[in-house]
């Protein structure tokens, strides 16, 4: 199974957009699954702030994992990574419509009223399974090829 449809499938399961994205990719980076898991917890519906979406953060992380080395503590080391971070946002952006979830899911969860239009409208199957398939699509397409550990 590809990253893609790894993604695809630990949302349909009930994972988190963010958990779904960082752990997709993460035996390929030597990341445990239950290590992805709690770390891409805390950035499901945008951070609970209604901030940027948990699929774009999710693939901020792999992003980190991927192109981030031992020199990532200097600004000079961290500017490849800063480069297609902004290459991700923008393509993003430009297929999903928002890097925000309220304005990808067009309410706003945190609010009960919100979090109910969302489940009448089946909005996390039509519009955030969409932002996780795009995330896992633009990351195989940004990331350099890599040797994938069997998972």
């Amino acid at each position: 199974m590809n990253p893609i449809e790894r993604a695809l499938q630990a949302h349909q399961a009930g994972h988190a957009c963010s958990q779904a994205v960082l752990e997709a990719f993460a035996p390929e980076y030597g990341l445990e699954l239950e290590t992805a898991q709690r770390l891409a917890a805390g950035f499901a519906g945008g951070m609970r702030q209604g901030g940027i979406c948990g699929a774009a953060s999710g693939a901020f992380l792999v992003l980190g994992l991927a192109l981030a080395g031992p020199d990532c503590v200097t600004k000079e080391g961290r500017n490849r990574l800063a480069e297609v971070t902004g290459e991700f946002t923008r393509r993003f952006r430009e297929r999903v419509g928002a890097l925000d979830c309220p304005d990808i899911l067009g309410c706003d969860v945190r609010t009960p009223a919100g979090l109910e239009q969302a489940r009448a409208q089946d909005l996390f199957a039509t519009r955030c399974a969409p932002a996780v398939r795009i995330a896992a699509e633009l990351l195989v397409d940004l990331l350099p090829p890599r040797a994938t550990v069997p998972a």
